[in-house]
């Protein structure tokens, strides 16, 4: 796809990363946190995007398979909206502003888990284990990802793909500071549609990005992704989730 990447990926390890390729998550706790000065090597680190007819063939995997899917899991998402609304008071959806294609931002849809009064609609505080803030349904909801599939919506209107980085709220925290200040070149995640799921989400880089190790391998795994990017690899990460959310769910 004609990509150029002035840092490549092989260099990662000399801060305490990994060159991911489909590896256990516990691979990296076995390696060194980095040193905050060491990801300065990477400020000039560019990606080009792929060609508009790789994107275009993108598009239309991810319109027919958020159509799809909506039609297959039509009932499903009927009765779990009706179980919101009768569990607690409050809107069905969760709504918040996150980063899309290019930075642009757009509203992102869940089943709401928390409730009203409690929830954070800013999304810097993260969920926890045992989150006082989320209902009994929302337990639920979080450890299958069911609260997940309204993005399915997103992805038929184009403010999302099935495949890719998965977005994040604007002002969210890495090692406790934001993240675009922790990693230098964190905005180049942005140069796809961000995805239901992605490459960092199927290696077990998900949840809590206190930890600066798996904050950083977070990135590098959806920058990774960019530039290996093809239909063939989509198909392989969709097909790798569908099987990891009915063995188990993290409740992320």
């Amino acid at each position: 796809m004609g990509f150029n990447f002035s840092a490549p990926f092989s260099r990662l390890q000399r801060v305490g990363a990994i060159a991911i390729t489909w590896p256990a998550a516990n691979q990296l706790r076995q390696r060194p946190t980095p040193r905050r000065t060491s990801l300065r090597q990477f400020d000039n680190a560019v990606l080009r995007e792929p060609s508009l007819s790789l994107l275009a063939a993108k598009r239309l995997l991810d319109i027919l398979g958020s159509a799809t899917g909506l039609l297959i899991l039509a009932l499903p998402l009927i009765g779990i909206a009706i179980a919101i609304k009768m569990t607690s008071p409050g809107p069905v959806f969760f709504r918040q502003k996150r980063y899309g294609y290019h930075n642009r931002r757009f509203w992102i849809l869940k089943f709401r888990t928390m409730y009203v009064d409690l929830s954070d609609q800013r999304g810097t505080q993260q969920a926890k284990s045992d989150d006082p803030r989320v209902t009994p349904l929302g337990r639920i909801l979080r450890k299958a990802s069911l609260d997940e599939l309204p993005q399915l919506i997103n992805v038929l209107k184009g403010d999302m793909s099935l495949v890719g980085p998965r977005p994040h709220v604007p002002g969210m925290l890495a090692n406790g500071m934001l993240y675009e200040e922790f990693i230098p070149y964190y905005f180049q995640r942005h140069n796809m549609r961000p995805g239901v799921t992605g490459l960092a989400q199927v290696n077990g880089f998900r949840g809590t990005t206190t930890d600066p190790a798996a904050a950083l391998a977070r990135v590098d795994c959806d920058l990774q992704y960019i530039e290996k990017w093809s239909l063939g690899l989509d198909i392989r990460i969709i097909v790798r989730t569908i099987m990891t959310e009915l063995t188990s769910g993290s409740g992320h």
